[in-house]
């Protein structure tokens, strides 16, 4: 146990200390379920790499919806990864910048989001899209950034934004909503529940008081929500706020996307240098080895000396990504990659 902690970063547990049972139960699920495997690397090395992947946010690549919304942390590293991998679609004309050429619909940014998790709930997506389009037709066109700070905001507040939806609805109806309804459930198995009418733009609550239920909600909620001082400073600006203009309010504010700290600003979204760099590194490496002999007389290309090409050798991937197919596929590399560990 002592040699497991020294491998892990201890700011990052001091961070996620109240889902560190979390992250230990998941380990040893994950250690039972692949445990004809421990034997080729051990124990200890096993829980080495498996917070070593939480720490670096790639530990809900592929992970079932109800582990990656688990934690604030797992939200995080999820959306994070969802930018760094789809950030592209954001490019126009080759060149990275806050103008999107590729618009796709609700259903299509669904598809993006359950390659990295296959059960995601679409329920989730199209709350999102709605942020955007502020209505029911999910069949129109979002850019990448709109799309990807309206998710930001929808999954990582997604309970607290089910119980300010509660809360609006009282206001429209008049009650005082001196109790707070804090969802129980999952992000994605909340209840149905009608979507406020913000179709008249003279609609909506006082915004004063609208902050003052929302700030006891942060007060009295055990789930994540937004700086209650940037909620303020939202609200202070107007009057009377609807529904979806307060969603909308939130996706676009940079102060509560820095406070989250898994998106950069939006004049940064489309840039990754270290990501840039990555690619750069693989694309010289995989040029270098495709480097063809110049076109000559066969005795020339006889008498070139041979030159082996050099291996590339992957990184050991943590258990929990190995597929139980791996083993079965005919033609694996697996025995040469535990001869040479």
């Amino acid at each position: 146990a002592p040699y497991i902690l020294t491998s892990v970063s201890y700011s990052f547990l001091f961070a996620a200390q109240r889902h560190v049972l979390t992250y230990m139960e998941d380990a040893v699920s994950q250690l039972l379920e692949n445990r004809e495997d421990i034997s080729q690397y051990g124990i200890a090395r096993f829980f080495t790499e498996y917070f070593n992947s939480v720490r670096q946010g790639t530990h809900i690549l592929f992970r079932e919806f109800s582990f990656v919304q688990a934690t604030p942390h797992n939200r995080a590293s999820f959306l994070r990864t969802f930018w760094r991998c789809f950030r592209t679609v954001g490019k126009n004309g080759g060149k990275y910048s806050n103008i999107c050429c590729y618009l796709l619909t609700a259903q299509e940014y669904h598809c993006l989001l359950q390659l990295l998790c296959p059960d995601f709930p679409m329920e989730l997506t199209q709350k999102a899209a709605r942020i955007v389009l502020m209505d029911d037709a999910m069949d129109c066109l979002m850019s990448f950034s709109d799309f990807l700070f309206a998710f930001q905001i929808q999954f990582y507040y997604s309970e607290f934004l089910e119980s300010v939806a509660a809360i609006y609805q009282d206001l429209l109806a008049g009650k005082n909503p001196n109790t707070v309804i804090v969802p129980t459930s999952s992000s994605g198995q909340h209840r149905q529940r009608q979507p406020p009418n913000d179709c008249n733009p003279l609609e909506g609550v006082e915004a004063s008081l609208f902050y003052q239920c929302l700030e006891s909600l942060c007060d009295r909620s055990k789930y994540s929500c937004p700086p209650s001082a940037l909620v303020k400073e939202m609200l202070s600006s107007v009057q009377r706020m609807t529904f979806y203009g307060f969603l909308m309010a939130l996706a676009k504010d940079q102060g509560i996307n820095r406070a989250l700290g898994a998106l950069p600003d939006k004049g940064e979204l489309f840039l990754d240098p270290a990501m840039d760099q990555e690619i750069e590194k693989l694309v010289a490496q995989v040029s270098g080895l495709s480097v063809s002999a110049p076109a000559s007389s066969s005795a020339d290309t006889a008498n070139m000396p041979v030159r082996n090409s050099p291996r590339i050798n992957s990184p050991w991937k943590p258990l929990h990504h190995r597929r139980k197919m791996d083993a079965e596929s005919e033609g694996s590399n697996e025995e040469t990659d535990s001869s040479e560990n």
